[in-house]
């Protein structure tokens, strides 16, 4: 499978401080690769680079295999880009943004309209369509940023921290155009601090920190990294409580905890045991309302690696 975009050795400095430094990073051809990190991390300045709006001090950074540094009007044409925040123009109606954005890429008439129609079905806009932009909201507005970067069906898509503003069915709603994106072949980078979103969408991840790819790998692969699962168990009854613990006491050789009230974990070395437990809750006729062998999740591999949750701010540089 051929390379949609990598970077190798990428450094960007912004006076005394440094953005990136060194950072390698690569992703095949019709695969999502997720980018987490808190503000701060590299992010945003990593794909501008990509995106030909800044100019590496070292590195190179190649799309589609072309260097966006030598050749970047090139690199334009096969990319999409969606930024943090809506950049569309408020006194046009949502129609005329992609009109607008179809006659800058040298689109076709008829082309730009069933597109634009398109788009603003899937982004649920259809029937704000002819209403200025002024009046919609920032949910609105953030959707049809994303429809404007898609218009010229990118081969690339950049989209960092799409959902940002926008309520959860609607993020639901993006997350299956990415998924629609990329069943078409198209490869899409997205940057988030969303870790749900990561492991919904991404083939696979790297977590920046310090300017820095301090990991990288398939989601279940950096789960890994904490080490060990648990089994979960909500007994029907409180009173089976102190029944419940034992057992798991005597199959995994653990103390249980109690994360909450009426809920009991345990570690679990292999998965042989979780089946064990499963037969002899069976066995004793002990009803449960939850039962579940539980891998770390990437909020656990986040902080694990950094020392601090995604939610954590740090200081903002400029990107």
């Amino acid at each position: 499978m051929s390379t949609a975009f990598e970077t190798e050795g990428l450094v960007k400095r912004f006076g005394d401080f440094t953005a990136l430094a060194g950072v390698d990073l690569a992703a095949e051809e019709g695969t999502v690769l997720g980018v987490l990190g808190p503000n701060g991390a590299g992010k945003t300045t990593m794909v501008r680079v990509l995106a030909t709006l800044l100019r590496p001090d070292g590195g190179t950074a190649r799309v589609d295999g072309i260097d966006v540094t030598r050749r970047p009007d090139e690199v334009r044409r096969r990319i999409g880009l969606t930024g943090q925040f809506a950049s569309v123009d408020d006194d046009l109606t949502g129609f005329e943004n992609l009109q607008l954005i179809g006659r800058l890429l040298d689109l076709r008439g008829g082309e730009i309209r069933s597109r634009s129609k398109r788009l603003l079905a899937d982004f649920d806009l259809t029937d704000a369509a002819k209403r200025t932009v002024k009046t919609y909201s920032g949910g609105m507005r953030r959707r049809l940023d994303l429809a404007a970067g898609l218009m010229g069906r990118p081969k690339t898509v950049f989209l960092d921290e799409p959902t940002t503003g926008l309520d959860p069915a609607k993020r639901e709603e993006l997350w299956g155009v990415v998924r629609r994106l990329v069943a078409d072949g198209t490869t899409v980078l997205l940057t988030t601090q969303y870790l749900e979103e990561a492991d919904a969408l991404a083939d696979a991840i790297s977590v920046f920190d310090q300017g820095r790819v301090i990991a990288h790998g398939t989601p279940a692969e950096l789960k890994r990294i904490v080490g060990g699962q648990s089994i979960i168990v909500r007994p029907t009854g409180a009173d089976s409580l102190d029944a419940v613990a034992a057992l798991l006491r005597r199959f995994t050789g653990h103390e249980p905890e109690s994360p909450q009230r009426g809920v009991l974990a345990v570690p679990a070395d292999s998965e042989l045991v979780f089946t064990a437990v499963v037969a002899e809750l069976a066995l004793a006729g002990i009803g449960v309302t939850e039962l579940a062998l539980r891998l770390p999740d990437l909020d656990d591999v986040f902080f694990t690696l950094t020392g601090h949750t995604a939610a954590d701010k740090k200081e903002e540089v400029p990107a």
